[in-house]
């Protein structure tokens, strides 16, 4: 990197200047400051007269400074004159903020991979306003990133450095979502070593993969060739109920979407039952299923079924009638 580069040509230059300050002073016994001096002056070549008449070795001294002054000094002027004509200054400021907004995140994903899979549950999120970060090793696929504006770790995702630098102790989930199933598996068992409790939604290839991933920790499998497959069958069998998944799922013209909320702590509707809540009468929701707080998944409950706090209510109906009723939720 070449600002590693500039870094270490300072740090010899630095030296360059040290050694001759201290040899003036040393041989030719003249004072520090005096020394310093002659040093810059030799560096620099300037031409300027020296303090006194120098000894034979005050002479090689010089020598030595010039040599070295002269070869380090155009060196460092090469490097960066290349950097800013390339626009690497440009770059690498961009980068270093680029990672600070990375350290910042909280209670965000990580996305292992920015292929197909990778970059479409990218785009999802960003629509739901929902943050996350890249890692991906494709240079292809960083110009895409860095197109879309996305946060993103130019790394490869298998590696432990990459996942803690993307925030792993403090994001909600990570998604491995690789072309390969052995690096899903490894990046799964790498994420399970560094912080057991965290959410893992794999990608994977077959159900063989699958059952290998679920082994090694993961929360949830998606077999996108599967469920693909699966999806276009249904398209012929019943191809109503497909289109009104899609009108539930897809955020359509029609503006209804398949949501879930939460009944968190300090709502009014808990300890109501569905009736009571008048969540369908004041809404215009159809509530299709509660995931009870202990696990229980209720689908088509009744209207006695009774709310309770972390109750997860799966629903159906307008956007902006949804985002009301989180308010109360």
């Amino acid at each position: 990197m070449d600002l590693q580069k500039i870094k270490i040509t300072f740090s010899f230059l630095l030296l360059t200047i040290l050694f001759g300050t201290i040899s003036f002073h040393l041989v030719e016994g003249i004072s520090l400051f005096n020394s310093l001096y002659m040093t810059i002056i030799t560096i620099s070549t300037v031409g300027f007269s020296e303090i006194k008449p120098l000894s034979t070795y005050g002479r090689i001294i010089t020598i030595i400074i010039i040599a070295t002054g002269i070869t380090i000094g155009a060196y460092t002027i090469g490097t960066l004159l290349r950097m800013l004509i390339e626009g690497e200054l440009s770059k690498t400021f961009g980068r270093r903020k680029l990672e600070k907004e990375i350290i910042r995140l909280k209670e965000h994903y990580i996305i292992c991979g920015f292929g197909r899979i990778g970059s479409l549950i990218c785009q999802e999120l960003m629509n739901h306003n929902i943050q996350f970060v890249v890692i991906e090793n494709d240079p292809a696929s960083i110009e895409q990133l860095v197109m879309e504006k996305y946060l993103y770790i130019h790394m490869d995702a298998t590696s432990d450095e990459a996942i803690m630098k993307a925030g792993i102790m403090k994001a909600k989930g990570i998604v491995p979502a690789v072309r390969s199933d052995a690096d899903n598996v490894f990046i799964t068992l790498t994420a399970k070593g560094l912080r057991p409790d965290i959410f893992i939604l794999s990608r994977s290839s077959d159900e063989k993969s699958e059952i290998k991933l679920k082994r090694a920790g993961a929360s949830k499998v998606v077999t996108p060739y599967l469920i693909g497959g699966k999806r276009m069958a249904q398209s012929l069998i019943r191809p109503t109920v497909v289109d009104f998944i899609d009108i539930a799922m897809m955020n359509n013209h029609l503006g209804l979407v398949m949501e879930e909320a939460q009944v968190q702590e300090g709502s009014p509707l808990i300890g109501k039952s569905l009736l009571d809540s008048n969540l369908k009468k004041d809404f215009g929701i159809i509530i299709v299923a509660i995931k009870k707080y202990h696990g229980e998944m209720i689908y088509n409950p009744k209207y006695s079924e009774i709310l309770d706090i972390n109750d997860v209510i799966v629903l159906i109906g307008k956007k902006e009638d949804l985002i009301r009723m989180n308010k109360i939720l």
